[in-house]
């Protein structure tokens, strides 16, 4: 602002002085053509300046007006970029509250530790069998792929797979083993069971089940005590790994075996196998459906 003034007083005294040269011409009457020329020349240099002056004055103007448009600019990105701050500021606020309390849950949960004979005997296991069992320790589960435990849409274990299990008893029945209680999950993938499954088994959930009830079966048959064994069938809802929306998912069709300390101290309930043939395979399999 300042230089536009500076450029303002300049103008006016260019102007001024113009008009002092043309007084000064009148006020003395008739004048040479040399001095008529001198005053015309000089009149026509100081317009000249002056229009220079003004368009200088123009284009600093602009610049003034074009900086105080950069500078509103500039305070609308750094506004922006505060806001930004603030939003990563509550984000990392709520990220480290959430960690928190998983972290204090994960303090909470408590691991089962198996005892060394055991732990021994099922990795023994699961490496014998590394295409049926797969042996986790930290959790003290015993996982097995339905895919090759029972036949598409069956709860029939198979016999490729029963030898496996019948060892899994003797090690549930060691000395060692016998300290655990035994809860059984099935699970299956997303996939709806289809007309000739749904004979036997309604539902996902009843078909995760019905496995989990038949490798109990055969855990019993083989020695473990009844009472020592629970069920349960979460069908669909506890994948593994995401479903894959097309052909199912092999990892998500699995038996769970996990081993707690044992809370039963009471008698020998006896047995409760049941009266079929559990240990033979399916015979009608045009009855079940392809990948389930």
């Amino acid at each position: 602002m300042r230089t536009k003034n500076r450029l303002t007083t300049a103008a006016g005294k260019a102007a001024l002085a113009t008009t002092l040269v043309a007084i000064t011409g009148l006020s003395t009457g008739c004048v040479s053509q040399s001095e008529h020329d001198k005053l015309w020349e000089t009149n026509r240099s100081l317009t000249q300046q002056n229009a220079e002056l003004r368009s200088r004055l123009d284009t600093l103007g602009a610049s003034n007006a074009s900086l105080q448009g950069s500078a509103g600019s500039a305070e609308s990105v750094i506004s922006q970029l505060r806001q930004d701050n603030q939003n990563l500021r509550n984000q990392l606020s709520s990220a480290q509250s959430n960690l928190s309390r998983f972290e204090d849950r994960m303090n909470e949960l408590s691991f089962v530790s198996l005892d060394p004979a055991t732990d021994r005997a099922l990795r023994q296991l699961a490496s014998e069998y590394p295409d049926l069992i797969i042996y986790d320790s930290d959790r003290g589960m015993v996982r097995l792929t339905s895919d090759l435990t029972f036949g598409s849409g069956s709860d029939q274990v198979q016999s490729g797979a029963m030898d496996s299990i019948k060892r899994l008893a003797q090690v549930l029945s060691s000395i060692n083993g016998s300290d655990y209680d035994i809860q059984i999950a099935g699970h299956t993938d997303d996939r709806k069971p289809g007309a000739n499954t749904r004979r036997n088994h309604p539902t996902n959930m009843h078909l995760s089940a019905h496995r989990a009830i038949a490798v109990r079966n055969v855990l019993g048959n083989a020695g473990v005590p009844w009472e020592r064994m629970s069920v349960m069938g979460w069908g669909e809802h506890r994948p593994a790994v995401a479903n894959n929306p097309t052909t199912g998912t092999a990892a998500n069709r699995r038996v769970e075996i996990f081993l707690t300390p044992s809370s039963w101290d009471g008698p020998s309930a006896g047995t409760d196998a049941p009266t079929t043939n559990i240990e033979a395979p399916a015979t009608n399999t045009n009855r079940i459906d392809p990948i389930k």
